[in-house]
């Protein structure tokens, strides 16, 4: 939640934005401007009713400033344990979410899924308590994750989805319209590897991009793909006893 200071914050700028002097607001609100000078000095301490007076003063909703204010907000990179153990012990939260890291609206997720309106409201304040998304009038949604937000790499979501989701994702042929499986192995230099994960990092959020943009497309002009983004230093099990001891050379060999 926004504190005080962020408010008054926002106001400040919204004052100059709008060219408005300490004397003009101090005329509109009726009181002598050294008190206005005062109010926004020590903008810890200005109480929320008078936020709410000045936001009247400039025409500005109170919901628009808070909601200015929690945009501004980092946005999360990872859940929290906690977080992410919430998410997942509940199936249709678990699925509610996964649609708002898709940006669904409430009407799409109830026209895809049998769940009702009220039962997707009801999820939808529970992210909103978890801090996944700033929920707003009308059942719209802020989502509070970064672009390159990632489940946890060991957390409970992975855990999930290692145990319950991938062995039927790749039981499908991958060979349907525009779907591809492919796997390569190759030795390459610590630094490269870096470069190449960035690399796959960047098409993820390419699609994830995409996505968005084709939101104003018909849904006859869309289907649903999912991608699964992998790289590790790995070697088959069925070949790990057929592995010689790792040989470590010597500074310089011996002559």
């Amino acid at each position: 939640m926004s504190t005080t200071a962020d408010l008054v914050t926002a106001l400040k700028a919204e004052l100059k934005a709008s060219a408005l002097t300490y004397a003009a607001l101090a005329e509109r609100l009726g009181i002598a401007e050294s008190s206005v000078k005062r109010m926004f000095s020590a903008s810890g301490d200005m109480p929320l009713s008078r936020i709410d007076a000045v936001c009247r003063a400039l025409n500005l909703d109170f919901a628009d400033l808070a909601r200015s204010v929690a945009e501004k907000e980092p946005l999360l990179m990872e859940l929290s344990l906690a977080q992410e153990k919430a998410v997942v012990g509940d199936r249709k939260l678990l699925l509610v979410a996964i649609c708002c890291l898709s940006h669904w609206t409430l009407e799409q997720i109830v026209a895809t899924y049998r769940l009702g309106e009220a039962e997707v409201v009801k999820h939808l304040v529970r992210l909103d308590r978890l801090g996944v998304i700033d929920l707003r009038p009308g059942n719209r949604y802020h989502l509070k994750l970064a672009k390159g937000f990632r489940w946890r790499a060991q957390g409970p979501v992975m855990q999930y989805f290692r145990a319950e989701v991938l062995d039927d994702y790749f039981a499908g042929g991958f060979d349907g319209e525009s779907e591809m499986l492919m796997v390569v192995h190759g030795q390459i230099g610590r630094g490269l590897a870096n470069s190449f994960r960035e690399r796959l990092a960047r098409i993820g959020q390419d699609f994830a991009q995409q996505h968005i943009a084709d939101q104003k497309l018909a849904p006859a002009d869309r289907r649903p793909y999912t991608m699964v983004i992998g790289m590790r230093s790995w070697l088959m099990a069925a070949f790990r006893d057929m592995k010689r001891p790792e040989v470590i050379w010597p500074d310089a060999p011996p002559r």
